[in-house]
Protein backbone atom coordinates (compact mmCIF):
# COMPACT_ATOMS: atom_id res chain seq x y z
CA UNK A 1 0.00 0.00 0.00
CA UNK A 2 1.46 3.27 -1.00
CA UNK A 3 2.36 5.98 1.38
CA UNK A 4 -0.46 8.37 -0.10
CA UNK A 5 -3.31 5.65 -0.22
CA UNK A 6 -2.26 5.30 3.66
CA UNK A 7 -2.61 8.84 4.70
CA UNK A 8 -5.76 9.54 2.62
CA UNK A 9 -7.35 6.13 4.45
CA UNK A 10 -6.45 7.77 7.74
CA UNK A 11 -7.17 11.10 7.41
CA UNK A 12 -10.55 10.14 5.28
CA UNK A 13 -11.88 7.44 7.76
CA UNK A 14 -11.81 10.14 11.44
CA UNK A 15 -12.80 13.38 9.28
CA UNK A 16 -15.84 11.71 7.49
CA UNK A 17 -16.56 10.20 11.03
CA UNK A 18 -15.96 13.32 12.97
CA UNK A 19 -18.36 15.83 10.50
CA UNK A 20 -20.99 13.12 10.80
CA UNK A 21 -22.12 14.14 13.22
CA UNK A 22 -23.95 17.20 11.29
CA UNK A 23 -26.11 14.88 9.60
CA UNK A 24 -26.58 11.51 12.00
CA UNK A 25 -28.73 11.03 14.94
CA UNK A 26 -25.74 11.04 18.24
CA UNK A 27 -28.33 8.51 20.12
CA UNK A 28 -28.19 5.50 17.85
CA UNK A 29 -24.58 3.91 18.77
CA UNK A 30 -25.30 -0.04 18.05
CA UNK A 31 -23.46 0.30 14.86
CA UNK A 32 -20.46 2.51 16.47
CA UNK A 33 -20.46 -0.28 19.54
CA UNK A 34 -20.70 -3.18 16.79
CA UNK A 35 -17.24 -1.17 15.20
CA UNK A 36 -15.42 -0.66 18.31
CA UNK A 37 -15.78 -4.18 19.36
CA UNK A 38 -14.26 -5.34 16.19
CA UNK A 39 -11.48 -2.67 16.12
CA UNK A 40 -10.27 -3.92 19.82
CA UNK A 41 -10.46 -7.31 18.87
CA UNK A 42 -8.33 -7.06 15.93
CA UNK A 43 -5.74 -4.51 17.24
CA UNK A 44 -5.28 -6.36 20.39
CA UNK A 45 -4.86 -9.14 17.52
CA UNK A 46 -2.61 -7.45 15.97
CA UNK A 47 -0.28 -6.18 18.68
CA UNK A 48 0.26 -10.08 19.67
CA UNK A 49 0.74 -11.78 17.00
CA UNK A 50 2.45 -9.10 14.81
CA UNK A 51 4.10 -6.07 17.11
CA UNK A 52 5.65 -8.05 19.98
CA UNK A 53 7.28 -10.46 18.31
CA UNK A 54 9.04 -8.08 16.22
CA UNK A 55 10.01 -5.53 18.81
CA UNK A 56 10.94 -7.89 20.40
CA UNK A 57 13.19 -9.44 17.52
CA UNK A 58 14.53 -6.12 16.23
CA UNK A 59 16.34 -5.11 19.58
CA UNK A 60 19.89 -5.77 19.55
CA UNK A 61 20.60 -5.57 22.79
CA UNK A 62 19.32 -6.07 26.24
CA UNK A 63 15.87 -6.93 24.81
CA UNK A 64 14.61 -7.76 28.42
CA UNK A 65 14.05 -4.02 28.63
CA UNK A 66 11.74 -3.55 26.21
CA UNK A 67 9.18 -4.98 28.47
CA UNK A 68 9.33 -1.55 30.82
CA UNK A 69 8.94 0.81 27.94
CA UNK A 70 5.63 -1.54 26.85
CA UNK A 71 4.29 -0.82 30.73
CA UNK A 72 5.45 2.78 29.93
CA UNK A 73 2.96 2.95 27.57
CA UNK A 74 0.02 1.06 28.97
CA UNK A 75 0.76 3.66 31.58
CA UNK A 76 0.90 6.43 29.53
CA UNK A 77 -2.38 5.98 27.86
CA UNK A 78 -4.17 5.63 30.96
CA UNK A 79 -2.95 8.85 31.96
CA UNK A 80 -4.04 10.46 29.06
CA UNK A 81 -7.56 9.11 29.55
CA UNK A 82 -7.70 11.11 32.71
CA UNK A 83 -7.83 14.27 30.34
CA UNK A 84 -9.65 12.51 27.35
CA UNK A 85 -12.26 11.07 29.59
CA UNK A 86 -12.02 8.11 26.80
CA UNK A 87 -13.24 9.63 23.47
CA UNK A 88 -10.77 7.10 22.37
CA UNK A 89 -13.00 4.87 23.01
CA UNK A 90 -15.85 5.96 21.75
CA UNK A 91 -17.44 7.26 24.40
CA UNK A 92 -19.96 10.08 23.89
CA UNK A 93 -20.08 12.90 26.74
CA UNK A 94 -22.54 15.05 26.64
CA UNK A 95 -21.95 18.61 28.26
CA UNK A 96 -25.19 19.75 30.07
CA UNK A 97 -25.42 23.51 28.27
CA UNK A 98 -23.43 25.40 25.48
CA UNK A 99 -20.39 26.84 26.73
CA UNK A 100 -17.54 28.93 24.59
CA UNK A 101 -14.95 27.05 26.79
CA UNK A 102 -12.60 25.05 23.88
CA UNK A 103 -11.65 21.59 25.58
CA UNK A 104 -7.98 21.94 25.31
CA UNK A 105 -6.73 19.23 27.73
CA UNK A 106 -9.41 16.75 25.39
CA UNK A 107 -8.15 17.97 22.22
CA UNK A 108 -4.59 17.82 23.36
CA UNK A 109 -4.55 14.13 24.88
CA UNK A 110 -6.61 12.96 21.88
CA UNK A 111 -4.15 14.52 19.10
CA UNK A 112 -1.13 13.47 21.45
CA UNK A 113 -2.79 9.62 21.38
CA UNK A 114 -3.48 9.58 17.29
CA UNK A 115 -0.48 10.67 16.46
CA UNK A 116 1.14 7.81 18.54
CA UNK A 117 -1.48 5.60 17.10
CA UNK A 118 0.54 6.47 13.32
CA UNK A 119 3.95 5.00 14.26
CA UNK A 120 3.62 1.14 13.91
CA UNK A 121 2.17 1.96 10.42
CA UNK A 122 6.18 2.32 9.64
CA UNK A 123 7.03 -1.73 10.49
CA UNK A 124 6.42 -4.49 8.50
CA UNK A 125 2.24 -4.69 8.80
CA UNK A 126 1.31 -1.04 7.82
CA UNK A 127 -1.69 -2.75 5.44
CA UNK A 128 -3.34 -4.48 8.09
CA UNK A 129 -2.65 -1.80 10.98
CA UNK A 130 -3.64 0.98 8.67
CA UNK A 131 -7.33 -1.15 8.43
CA UNK A 132 -7.78 -1.47 12.44
CA UNK A 133 -6.58 2.19 12.98
CA UNK A 134 -9.01 3.65 10.94
CA UNK A 135 -11.94 1.76 11.94
CA UNK A 136 -10.84 2.99 15.57
CA UNK A 137 -10.89 6.37 14.70
CA UNK A 138 -14.32 6.20 13.05
CA UNK A 139 -16.27 5.88 16.97
CA UNK A 140 -13.63 8.05 18.40
CA UNK A 141 -13.85 11.21 15.79
CA UNK A 142 -17.96 10.57 16.04
CA UNK A 143 -17.74 10.89 19.88
CA UNK A 144 -15.37 13.78 19.43
CA UNK A 145 -17.72 15.77 17.02
CA UNK A 146 -20.42 14.83 19.47
CA UNK A 147 -18.99 17.02 22.29
CA UNK A 148 -17.76 19.60 20.04
CA UNK A 149 -20.92 20.55 19.33
CA UNK A 150 -21.93 20.47 22.19
CA UNK A 151 -19.99 23.93 23.03
CA UNK A 152 -20.78 27.20 21.98
CA UNK A 153 -17.97 27.19 19.18
CA UNK A 154 -18.85 27.40 14.85
CA UNK A 155 -19.16 24.72 12.54
CA UNK A 156 -15.98 25.81 11.08
CA UNK A 157 -14.35 26.03 14.05
CA UNK A 158 -15.17 22.36 14.80
CA UNK A 159 -14.75 21.29 11.08
CA UNK A 160 -11.35 22.85 11.31
CA UNK A 161 -10.46 20.98 14.47
CA UNK A 162 -11.52 17.25 13.33
CA UNK A 163 -9.32 18.11 10.41
CA UNK A 164 -6.79 18.22 12.82
CA UNK A 165 -7.19 15.55 15.01
CA UNK A 166 -7.57 13.39 11.84
CA UNK A 167 -4.31 14.95 10.70
CA UNK A 168 -2.44 13.35 13.54
CA UNK A 169 -2.12 9.76 12.60
CA UNK A 170 -1.35 10.45 9.15
CA UNK A 171 1.46 12.63 10.59
CA UNK A 172 2.85 10.34 13.44
CA UNK A 173 2.85 7.87 10.15
CA UNK A 174 5.06 10.21 8.93
CA UNK A 175 7.54 10.94 11.63
CA UNK A 176 8.15 7.53 12.66
CA UNK A 177 9.04 6.57 8.57
CA UNK A 178 11.18 9.45 8.98
CA UNK A 179 12.88 7.74 12.42
CA UNK A 180 13.08 4.20 10.99
CA UNK A 181 15.11 5.41 8.01
CA UNK A 182 17.36 7.93 10.13
CA UNK A 183 16.04 11.17 8.45
CA UNK A 184 15.86 12.60 11.41
CA UNK A 185 19.02 12.87 13.63
CA UNK A 186 20.57 9.83 15.24
CA UNK A 187 17.19 9.02 17.39
CA UNK A 188 16.43 5.62 15.11
CA UNK A 189 18.37 3.70 17.05
CA UNK A 190 15.45 4.21 19.54
CA UNK A 191 12.70 3.23 17.14
CA UNK A 192 12.09 -0.33 18.84
CA UNK A 193 12.05 1.82 22.38
CA UNK A 194 9.27 4.13 20.85
CA UNK A 195 7.33 1.34 19.04
CA UNK A 196 7.22 -0.56 22.50
CA UNK A 197 5.76 2.43 24.35
CA UNK A 198 2.91 2.25 21.39
CA UNK A 199 2.38 -1.67 22.02
CA UNK A 200 1.86 -0.75 25.49
CA UNK A 201 -0.99 2.09 24.42
CA UNK A 202 -2.50 -0.41 21.96
CA UNK A 203 -2.90 -2.99 24.65
CA UNK A 204 -4.27 -0.70 26.81
CA UNK A 205 -6.66 0.87 24.49
CA UNK A 206 -7.77 -2.75 22.90
CA UNK A 207 -8.34 -4.10 26.04
CA UNK A 208 -10.56 -1.47 27.40
CA UNK A 209 -12.43 -1.55 24.23
CA UNK A 210 -13.04 -4.98 24.91
CA UNK A 211 -13.81 -4.76 28.88
CA UNK A 212 -14.93 -1.57 29.98
CA UNK A 213 -17.95 -1.48 31.89
CA UNK A 214 -19.89 2.10 30.57
CA UNK A 215 -22.48 -0.16 28.58
CA UNK A 216 -25.57 -1.33 29.94
CA UNK A 217 -24.46 -4.88 28.65
CA UNK A 218 -21.49 -4.98 30.65
CA UNK A 219 -19.36 -8.70 31.00
CA UNK A 220 -22.53 -9.87 28.37
CA UNK A 221 -21.38 -9.19 25.43
CA UNK A 222 -24.75 -10.20 23.10
CA UNK A 223 -24.53 -12.40 20.19
CA UNK A 224 -23.37 -9.44 17.51
CA UNK A 225 -20.66 -8.14 19.58
CA UNK A 226 -18.91 -11.69 19.82
CA UNK A 227 -19.46 -12.04 16.01
CA UNK A 228 -17.91 -8.83 15.88
CA UNK A 229 -15.04 -9.81 17.92
CA UNK A 230 -14.59 -13.08 16.56
CA UNK A 231 -14.17 -11.52 13.15
CA UNK A 232 -11.86 -8.88 14.20
CA UNK A 233 -9.55 -11.91 15.54
CA UNK A 234 -9.99 -14.23 12.53
CA UNK A 235 -9.48 -11.38 10.41
CA UNK A 236 -6.04 -10.81 12.11
CA UNK A 237 -5.19 -14.61 12.51
CA UNK A 238 -5.13 -14.90 8.47
CA UNK A 239 -3.41 -12.09 8.14
CA UNK A 240 -0.80 -13.46 10.47
CA UNK A 241 -0.74 -17.32 8.97
CA UNK A 242 -0.31 -15.41 5.43
CA UNK A 243 2.23 -13.24 6.59
CA UNK A 244 5.17 -13.55 4.35
CA UNK A 245 7.54 -12.11 7.36
CA UNK A 246 6.11 -14.82 9.78
CA UNK A 247 8.01 -17.40 7.52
Amino acid sequence: MSTALIIAILFVSAFASGVSVFFVKRDNTNALKLILSFSGAYLFSITVLHLIPQVYHTHSSSGEYIGLFVLLGFLFQLGLEQFSHGIEHGHIHHLHKPSGAFPLGIMISLCLHAFLEGMPLASHHQNELTFGIALHHIPAAFALGSLLLHTSLSRQYIISLLAVFAAMTPLGYLVSQAISIGEIGHIEQYFDRIMAVVIGIFLHISTTILFESGSADHHNFNRRKIIAVALGIAISLVNFLFDPHVH
